[in-house]
């Protein structure tokens, strides 16, 4: 699994997110365990705790959380908090 399939995965299971999937740190050649960092953009995350935004996101991955990803780093944002964090308000 790579960045793109993981970016995918999470835009197929919530509704109307935009992921953008990254590998923050180089693959260790001698393992299959993956590290990824996730920024997701979804009207989905309007009134849920952070914890339920970070579940949805988890739930979309679905098994591959438990085979080939090792950690997922997940930052999540309703469009708004996403405009607005551009913005630099």
């Amino acid at each position: 699994m790579d960045a793109d399939d993981v970016e995918a995965a999470i835009e197929a299971g919530i509704e109307d997110a935009e992921a953008t999937v990254t590998t923050p740190r180089a693959p260790d050649p001698d393992h299959e365990d993956q590290h990824f960092a996730a920024v997701v953009v979804s009207p989905a995350f309007a009134g849920e705790s952070l914890v339920q935004q970070h579940q949805l996101v988890y739930d979309a991955v679905g098994d591959a959380m438990t085979r080939d990803v090792h950690a997922l780093e997940i930052k999540t944002y309703t469009p708004e908090e996403y405009e607005e964090r551009a913005d630099g308000s």
